[in-house]
């Protein structure tokens, strides 16, 4: 959510008022895109990685708090959901030049150093979308990290549902059971990737990123288990929607959104997107601060807009918009949450230079992709993408339907690569990290089809399959050689 909260007793008057003060600050931000009152620098980009801590066996270590405290730097790490998360926020940067690399280098050492800090308290870290050794016992009440914020939202979560979160997800096997607490959302992992842009270009960077959504989960798909259960290939996706899914079956079936959500159309403006978030959803944490949008405005001042972001951070786009005030001067970014994390660093930076590349060739297009494909088939992309990974066929205008890895070798790797150029991105660097792409397609291997080979080849009881592919797992992450290269039996 980007933002702590104390724990507190929320009354029908604290809902209204709030409803009221996310209205200001829609007026205020309509105000502030009319008279172009945002940063105009060129655009930056960052990176959020979340993380699972294992112990020495494979299975989920309860820590994080020990970590964070052993690690010792709090600007940059932070718990996340439950007790076996942790995140690290990287500080936005270019993309021009040899940037991708240095940041690479940065995520590593960053890794490396935490690491060894987690092993001092007895965790280790691990880049992945759902960690596979999870079992249901890990993720109840009691294993939410200790941050009030965490203990609100699912108090508020569930007290808007009215009943226990039903997960039914049908892939390879099938997973039914239930939750009475929001917990199984922490078994969802993943790298967030930021990009700063100017109002006038938000619209075709975010419609740019929602068209290729289904392109990225397939081809980083790395979460093909859940509770011993092999299901999506990126399993992430219906898991998050279900964990935190405040509709009971009756207001589903009236068409209420879900929270997390894809979206319903392609936008004009970032205004759209926030309106939608007022007019769709109801306020999960309804705390008002004291500044008045518009008066600050009238005063020549820039309005943080609290109550807006903070709902806007409590309804899990898949392309999120981000409103921030950094140093007085208000910025917006594209926060591309699609992604599962890691297998490696290299995977990751290799997943950010196709998602960069094509953001910015997709944008700049004379007829772009979104005024040539219906919205209802970027939805069903992504969805696709998630089940099948990179067995999956999606549709792209003037293609038709085709198998992902066709697309990407035959139309879309051409695209980043010219995108990745217009940031000014080093020809050698550029050319590594989309090599990495290209070998996923060819070879048929990313984290996902490896974990599932793994454990078949381990053969016998499943829990214990699972484990195994865990180390060796861990072992591969740190030589940060792609998971296309990554043996199946050791």
């Amino acid at each position: 959510m980007g933002r702590d909260v104390a724990a507190v007793a929320i009354t029908k008057e604290d809902r209204r008022r709030y409803r009221d003060k996310v209205r200001r600050c829609l007026e205020a931000l309509s105000a502030m895109l009319r008279d172009g009152r945002f940063e105009e620098d060129r655009a930056s980009i960052g990176m959020e990685v979340e993380l699972n801590l294992v112990d020495e066996t494979g299975r989920p270590a309860m820590l994080n708090a020990a970590v964070l405290e052993s690690i010792a730097e709090p600007g940059a790490w932070a718990t996340e959901l439950a007790q076996f998360n942790i995140e690290i926020n990287l500080p936005p940067g270019s993309l021009a030049g040899k940037a991708l690399a240095m940041l690479e280098q940065r995520i590593r050492d960053n890794l490396n150093h935490a690491d060894g800090r987690a092993r001092a308290v007895g965790a280790e870290l691990m880049m992945i979308g759902i960690l596979p050794t999870l079992r249901e016992s890990d993720v109840s009440e009691a294993t939410l990290s200790s941050n009030p914020r965490y203990k609100l939202l699912n108090e508020q979560v569930l007290a808007a549902r009215g009943e226990n979160l039903p997960l039914e997800i049908e892939g390879v096997e099938l997973l039914r059971t239930s939750s009475d607490c929001i917990a199984p959302e922490a078994a969802c992992t993943s790298v967030q990737f930021h990009l700063q842009v100017r109002p006038e270009h938000f619209a075709a960077c975010w419609n740019a990123a929602q068209a290729i959504a289904g392109v990225q989960v397939a081809l980083g798909a790395n979460s093909p288990y859940l509770f011993g259960k092999e299901l999506w290939r990126e399993t992430r996706l219906p898991l998050f929607e279900q964990s935190t899914d405040t509709r009971s079956e009756e207001l589903k079936a009236q068409g209420v959104r879900p929270r997390v959500w894809f979206g319903e159309r392609w936008i004009d403006s970032v205004y759209d997107l926030f309106e939608e978030n007022s007019r769709y959803f109801s306020a999960l944490l309804p705390m008002c601060e004291d500044e008045e949008p518009m008066e600050a405005l009238a005063r020549g001042e820039t309005p943080e807009l609290a109550e807006m972001s903070l709902h806007n951070g409590t309804i899990y786009r898949w392309n999120r918009p981000v409103y921030a005030v950094v140093d007085g001067r208000p910025h917006l970014r594209v926060e591309n949450r699609v992604l599962p994390a890691g297998p490696t660093v290299a995977d990751t930076m290799a997943n950010a230079a196709l998602y960069y590349g094509l953001v910015r060739a997709l944008a700049e297009e004379e007829h772009p992709v979104w005024e040539r494909m219906s919205f209802a088939a970027a939805a069903d992309n992504a969805r696709r993408g998630a089940r099948y990974g990179l067995d999956a066929r999606l549709y792209w205008p003037g293609v038709g339907e085709v198998p992902v890895t066709e697309l990407v070798l035959d139309h879309l790797l051409p695209l980043a690569a010219a995108g990745l150029d217009g940031w000014g991105v080093d020809t050698v660097i550029r050319d590594r990290l989309l090599r990495i792409i290209e070998q996923r397609c060819a070879t048929g291997r990313n984290g996902a089809t490896w974990q599932v080979a793994a454990v078949r080849a381990a053969g016998g009881d499943r829990e214990e399959a699972l484990r195994l592919m865990t180390r060796r797992y861990v072992d591969h992450m740190h030589t940060n050689a792609p998971v296309h290269t990554w043996p199946i039996e050791d």
